[in-house]
């Protein structure tokens, strides 16, 4: 973006364009910049490359083993763990569904422990835990042991995906945060169809062992031995990185405090914090994640159980979860990079649920699948095109609109886990004598979608119109990006605050 047509005091409210030796030393009352736009394009691009190749591919190998830890249970589901644990009944569905009470208890407290020491420090240790979780699942003999495991590893992993999101806001520009979360929660679509195919080759294994056992074996041992690196290589905030230069570092500072957030490295304060919930956009936000959740993780944990229906083989079932997963991850970074390129968000979180609905709709309307095999199959890939993406557009969007730390903090650590407690939904609509069809919980998930749609469709709006009220009562015309998150501590209270749509 060229802003050679700002006047000087607009390109350079801080006194100089290029040299930024003098940030690292202004707190916030001692300097309040006048604009949040880009005033060094070519050092800013630098700086996020070396962001994006030092942080990028570590993040979204971490959340590759988190998903895969997460949500290996179907694949080996057909693999016989059912038939060799003695599961009976409904034992199966409590067993996805216990995962996600952890999951959200402990979300918000573990993501407070993760603010006070650094994300990069607490991220590695819940590694750590989740998979020596996975490892001990592969040596359970009965429901209550793999009942137990579950528990432990939604504690493990509830606060990872919302501390890693806080952790690349304290990076990334609010214009640049979309397509790095894309690229990071890629990984969970690649995580589906690595699974996938790590489940084919695994299941070919022939040994006194059940083969789902060492699907469980290979996977923790690979969680663990990468969260050990990971322990000594992320930084923790931009400002103190040991791979930038100083010159480098103020960069970083300046940006978080001028387009992210209102104080850099605020320490949390919970009665502040909580504040966010007086906000009723807080409460859409909430709504549209719940909403979300329902068809994020009917195809996260159920993909396997819908491709059944198409009358494969064990092994070919997990093969044909492949392709949808990985259009999936493409759909998710062509509609983040086209958010970030044009500054919008609700418009793709829109689009995103539409995909969903058109999708489980196909398959629900198919009678006869082996007559039309192929659009069964296609809607399959629908449904992963339209789950991925809202998730990350909608923590951005949310994210975005919040420059207090620890406000987006507990914001992140609730409407996330929100949205995978909806696997306590999707764990008891997808029920055995329902199979193979599945009729009613694939209409229960196009109705959530579509709730989504029209709730994300109608908070969009508002902020539409309520920016251009800011703007007559204020006799300007300005966005998001002419005002510093310096000033946006209150959020909306303040007169010059504008929602990043």
């Amino acid at each position: 973006m060229d802003d050679s047509h700002l006047d000087d005091s607009k390109k350079d409210p801080l006194g100089y364009a290029s040299d930024f030796n003098a940030v690292e030393s202004c707190q916030p009352d001692d300097v309040v910049a006048e604009t949040g736009r880009v005033l060094d394009h070519a050092a800013e691009r630098a700086l996020c490359r070396k962001f994006d190749f030092r942080l990028l591919p570590v993040l979204a190998i971490m959340y590759l083993f988190n998903a895969l830890d997460k949500g290996n249970l179907g694949n080996a589901y057909t693999g016989g763990l059912g038939k060799d644990l003695g599961l009976t009944g409904d034992q199966y569905n409590q067993i996805v569904s216990i995962f996600f009470v952890p999951y959200v208890l402990f979300a918000p407290p573990l993501a407070m422990v993760g603010k006070k020491f650094g994300p990069a420090r607490v991220l590695p240790v819940m590694m750590f835990t989740f998979g020596s979780m996975t490892i001990l699942t592969a040596c359970v003999h009965n429901y209550s042991g793999i009942f137990a495991l579950r528990w432990f590893l939604g504690m493990a992993e509830s606060a990872f995906f919302p501390l890693v999101i806080y952790y690349l806001t304290t990076f990334y520009r609010r214009g640049e945060l979309a397509r790095r979360l894309a690229i990071f929660y890629a990984a969970s679509n690649i995580a589906n169809a690595f699974s996938g195919l790590l489940s084919f080759g695994v299941f070919q294994i022939h040994s006194d062992l059940n083969s789902w056992r060492y699907l469980f074996l290979i996977e923790g041992s690979l969680s663990i031995a990468f969260s050990i690196f990971v322990f000594f290589y992320l930084p923790q905030r931009a400002a103190t990185a040991r791979f930038l230069s100083q010159e480098e570092k103020d960069l970083a500072f300046y940006r978080i405090q001028v387009d992210s957030s209102s104080t850099v490295a605020e320490e949390f304060n919970l009665k502040d914090a909580v504040k966010i919930f007086k906000y009723p956009s807080t409460y859409g936000f909430i709504a549209i994640e719940i909403c979300l959740g329902v068809p994020l993780q009917s195809v996260s944990l159920f993909l396997p159980q819908i491709v059944a229906r198409l009358g494969y083989t064990t092994v070919k079932t997990n093969l044909y979860t492949v392709a949808p997963n990985v259009t999936g991850a493409v759909m998710l970074l062509i509609l983040a990079f086209s958010s970030d390129l044009t500054r919008l968000r609700f418009p793709f979180i829109v689009l995103g649920f539409t995909f969903t609905f058109i999708g489980f709709i196909i398959y629900a309307a198919i009678t006869d699948v082996t007559a039309q095999i192929q659009v069964a199959y296609f809607a399959t890939f629908m449904m992963c095109w339209g789950t991925s993406a809202p998730s990350v557009i909608l923590s951005t969007w949310y994210n975005n609109n919040v420059a207090h730390e620890g406000r987006r903090l507990v914001l992140t650590s609730v409407g996330v886990p929100l949205a995978n407690v909806m696997g306590l939904v999707s764990s008891n609509i997808f029920r055995t004598q329902d199979q193979p069809k599945y009729t009613p919980a694939l209409i229960t998930t196009a109705v959530f979608g579509t709730v989504g749609a029209l709730i994300t469709a109608s908070l969009g709006t508002y902020m539409v119109f309520d920016n251009k009220r800011r703007n007559r009562r204020q006799g300007v015309k300005i966005d998001a990006r002419d005002i510093p998150t310096q000033k946006l501590r209150d959020g909306p209270t303040v007169d010059e605050f504008r929602w990043f749509l």
